[in-house]
C-alpha cells in the first residue's frame, strides 16, 4: 500500500506547509527553515466555512490521534526524522483526542504545564470520487493555540487551510504529521515571556509565564476538515444587510478563484427563508437584492421571532449553463448603528444584557465540544441573557453560528490580551493581521454587533493613543457596519484609547479588588466612573466585567468574600448603579464576569482556577445565577413594556389565614 506523507507544520504559531522541512543546523529559538525554492505562499485563512454541497464534499479528521511531547530542544524530532514515518514507529506515543486541549487528558503535571513543541499525526484517506472527478482538495485546520511568531499564520484561534491536491495519494494512506508550539513571547499577541527555572545541578526547566487570568490550554482545540471543491469554486462570500420600513436590502459580493484560461462564470444568486421557499434572486456576482415584507433579525427578547435566518445560495454557472460551484451562507438581514447615547439594532434601541465567558471546560479544556456549548446557550437563554463577550479570543465558529440562530448578539473580541506597549512595531503587524482574519472569518454573522480589539491593555502608555489610532482604523477600513470597543481597565483620566473607540468598555472590580468586601461603595463608584467615561469622550458606556470570586457551597451570613451570599450582594449593588444609569441615556449594557468558573495558571490568589463564575465549571448554578436570571428577565419585560414573568418557586399567596369563629 502506497504512503504519501503529508507533514503540517505548525511551528511556534501557525502554518501548513505540505513539503519537507530542513532544519538549521543550530538555533537559539523553536525555529524551522523551509526549502526557500518550494516555500508555501502566507494563507489568510479559509473564510468560508467548510461544508457539503452539491459540488462539494467533506469529512472531519476529528478523533484519537497520536501524540508525542517535544523534549526541550525544539529540534530534536526533526534531526530525528519524527515527521519521516508514523509517529509510533520513532518512540512512544499517547492517544490524544481531537478537538481538544491536552493538557488535562493525561496524569502527567510535565504535559499539563508543557512549554513548546507537540507532535500529532494520524492517517487519512482521501475518497477516490474525488479525485476520479478532479476536485480540488483542502485541508482546513479550524484553529490551533497561539504561539510565537515564527512562519505563516500566527493567530491561534483562528482557520487557516491549504489545498493538499497534488500531494495526496491516488489511492493508499496519507501520513499527516503536525507540529504545534505554544510558547508565547513579548512580541506575540498575546503576550508572555519564558523564565528559566533550575531545578537540580545543570538542568533548568523552562516555564511560560503570562499577565492574562485564563490558562494557556494548547492543542488542536478545534475540527480539522478535510473537503472538496470544483476547479473553479466560490472562495468568499460578503454579505451587508439594510432595512427600510418592511423592506430588507441585502449588498453582496461573491468572489471566485480557479479561472486561468481567460474564460467567465455566472453567478446565481438565490434568496431562501426558512421554509427553502426562494423569495428573491440574482444573477449578478455582486449587487443589491430587495426583499419585500422581509423579517428582521432580532435579538433574544427583543421580538416573538428572534434570530430568524436566510439562505442566501450562490451557484457558479459555466457557459452551457452548468452549475460548477455551489455554496449556502446563513445570513440574517439586521442593521446596527449608533449615536453618542445609544447602539441601535433595526433602528431600535438596545440594551446588552449578558457575561464574559471562556471556551473552557473540564477535561477538554478549550476543545470545542457541541454538548458543552449547546448546553451554554441553553443557560443563556434560561438566564434571559441577550449577549457575551467572546473573552479574550474568537470562539469556535460553530459558537456564532448557534448565536446566529438563536438571537444572542456577540461582542467578537480578538486575541490581543492585556497589551503592553513594547515592541510596537511588531506587534502592529500581528495584532492587525489577527483582526484582519477574525473580521473575514466573522462578517457574515449577524449576531457579531461590535468588535473588540483589545482586552484590558495597558492603554495608559504614552504609545497607546497612536498605536490603538492606527488599529481602529485598520478595523473600519475592513467594516464600517459595527462599532469599535476596548474592554477598558485603566482609569479614565489616564487612558489614551478611549477617544478612537465608538462605545467605551470598562472593567472594575469595586468590592473585590478595590475595597475587597466593602459593598457600600460599589453603587456610587460605578456610577461615577459610568458618567465620567460618557462625560470624557461623549459615547455610549457598557460595563464589561465586574463580579467576585465564589466557593460554590460556601455559605456565610453576614456576607463575606468567596461566599454565595457575598456574590449575590456584590451584584445587587451593581444592580443599583444599573438602574440609575439606565435612566441617564447612555448607558447601553452590563456584563458580568463571568459565565462559569475557569481554569488559570498555578496561584495563591486562585482556588482551583478562577471561581467568578455564576454556574461552576460543569455548568450547575450558584445562588448568583438565579440572582442574574431574575434581573435579565426583568429587564427583558420592562424594556419590551410587558409584565415581568415570575421566576421563583411558589412561597405564599400573601392572604392571612383564615378562622373559623
Amino acid at each position: 500500500m502506497k504512503l504519501r506523507k503529508i507533514t503540517a507544520l505548525l511551528i511556534s504559531t501557525l502554518s501548513v506547509i505540505i513539503v519537507d522541512a530542513t532544519v538549521p543546523g543550530s538555533s537559539s529559538s523553536n525555529e524551522i527553515t523551509y526549502t526557500q525554492k518550494r516555500r508555501a505562499q502566507p494563507n489568510t485563512g479559509g473564510a468560508l466555512y467548510p461544508q457539503a454541497t452539491d459540488t462539494r464534499d467533506m469529512m472531519t479528521l476529528d478523533g484519537i490521534w497520536n501524540f508525542r511531547k517535544s523534549p526541550t530542544d525544539p529540534e530534536y524530532g526533526y534531526r530525528n526524522g519524527w515527521y519521516e514515518q508514523d509517529l509510533e514507529k520513532s518512540g512512544p506515543v499517547i492517544p490524544m483526542p481531537v478537538p481538544s486541549s491536552y493538557n488535562d487528558v493525561g496524569e502527567d503535571a510535565s504535559l499539563r504545564d508543557h512549554v513548546g513543541l507537540v507532535w500529532y499525526d494520524r492517517r487519512f484517506y482521501v475518497p477516490s470520487s474525488w479525485q476520479q472527478n478532479k476536485q480540488r482538495i483542502w485541508l482546513r485546520f479550524s484553529s490551533w493555540v497561539n504561539g510565537k511568531l515564527v512562519t505563516y499564520h500566527e493567530m491561534g484561534h483562528l482557520p487557516f487551510e491549504v489545498e493538499i491536491t497534488d500531494v495526496v495519494c491516488e489511492k493508499g494512506s496519507n501520513l499527516l504529521t503536525v507540529v504545534v508550539d505554544n510558547t508565547l513571547l513579548s512580541d506575540t499577541v498575546p503576550q508572555g515571556s519564558i523564565r528559566d527555572t533550575f531545578v537540580g545541578i545543570n538542568k533548568v526547566k523552562q516555564e511560560q509565564t503570562y499577565t492574562f487570568d485564563f490558562f494557556n490550554y494548547a492543542g488542536i482545540h478545534r475540527s480539522v476538515f478535510l473537503y472538496s471543491t470544483p476547479q473553479i469554486y466560490i472562495d468568499d462570500v460578503i454579505v451587508n444587510t439594510d432595512i427600510q420600513g418592511l423592506t430588507g436590502f441585502i449588498v453582496y459580493n461573491v468572489t471566485q478563484k480557479g479561472l486561468s484560461d481567460g474564460g467567465s462564470v455566472e453567478c446565481l444568486i438565490q434568496i431562501l427563508d426558512k421554509n427553502d421557499s426562494q423569495v428573491a434572486a440574482a444573477n449578478d456576482c455582486a449587487g443589491l437584492i430587495e426583499i419585500g415584507n422581509a423579517h428582521f433579525w432580532w435579538p433574544y427578547l427583543m421580538h416573538p421571532n428572534p434570530g430568524y435566518l436566510y439562505t442566501f445560495r450562490v451557484s457558479l454557472i459555466g457557459i452551457q449553463g452548468e452549475t460548477i460551484d455551489t455554496y449556502n451562507q446563513k445570513i440574517g438581514i439586521r442593521t446596527v448603528t449608533w449615536s453618542n447615547t445609544t447602539i441601535f439594532i433595526n433602528d431600535k434601541p438596545i440594551y446588552l444584557k449578558g457575561f464574559g465567558m471562556h471556551e473552557d471546560s473540564d477535561l477538554r479544556g478549550k476543545g470545542w465540544d457541541p454538548v458543552l456549548w449547546v448546553k451554554n446557550f441553553n443557560l443563556i437563554r434560561w438566564l434571559g441573557a441577550n449577549a457575551f463577550r467572546t473573552s479574550h479570543y474568537p470562539y469556535a465558529e460553530e459558537i456564532y453560528q448557534l448565536a446566529d440562530a438563536q438571537g444572542i448578539m456577540i461582542i467578537d473580541e480578538c486575541p490581543g490580551a492585556e497589551l503592553k506597549m513594547k515592541h510596537c512595531a511588531i506587534k502592529y503587524v500581528a495584532h492587525k493581521q489577527s483582526l484582519t482574519e477574525l473580521i473575514r472569518r466573522d462578517k457574515n454573522h449577524p449576531s457579531v454587533v461590535m468588535w473588540s480589539v483589545s482586552n484590558e491593555p495597558r492603554s495608559a502608555n504614552r504609545l497607546a493613543d497612536a498605536y490603538f489610532g492606527e488599529i481602529v482604523r485598520h478595523v473600519k477600513s475592513m467594516d464600517l457596519s459595527r462599532p469599535v470597543t476596548i474592554a477598558i481597565s485603566q482609569h479614565y483620566v489616564a487612558d489614551r484609547a478611549g477617544q478612537h473607540l465608538d462605545v467605551i468598555c470598562f472593567n472594575r472590580y469595586n468590592g473585590w479588588y478595590t475595597s475587597t468586601g466593602s459593598l457600600s461603595i460599589i453603587t456610587n463608584n460605578v456610577v461615577d466612573e459610568a458618567n465620567a467615561w460618557h462625560l470624557k469622550h461623549n459615547k455610549p458606556v457598557i460595563m464589561t466585567e465586574y463580579g467576585a470570586d465564589t466557593i460554590a457551597g460556601l455559605h456565610l451570613i453576614p456576607e463575606y468574600v468567596w461566599a454565595e451570599e457575598y456574590q449575590v450582594a456584590l451584584m445587587s449593588e451593581h444592580f443599583k448603579a444599573f438602574d440609575k444609569l439606565r435612566q441617564a441615556g447612555f448607558f447601553a449594557g452590563e456584563f458580568i464576569w463571568n459565565f462559569a468558573d475557569f481554569k488559570t495558571a498555578q496561584t495563591i490568589t486562585r482556588v482551583g482556577g478562577n471561581k467568578k463564575g455564576i454556574f461552576t465549571r460543569s455548568r450547575q448554578p450558584k445562588a448568583s445565577a438565579h440572582h442574574l436570571r431574575t434581573r435579565y428577565l426583568s429587564l427583558a419585560a420592562a424594556d419590551a413594556g410587558t409584565t415581568a414573568p415570575d421566576v421563583s418557586y411558589y412561597v405564599s399567596d400573601n392572604r392571612p389565614t383564615h378562622h373559623e369563629l
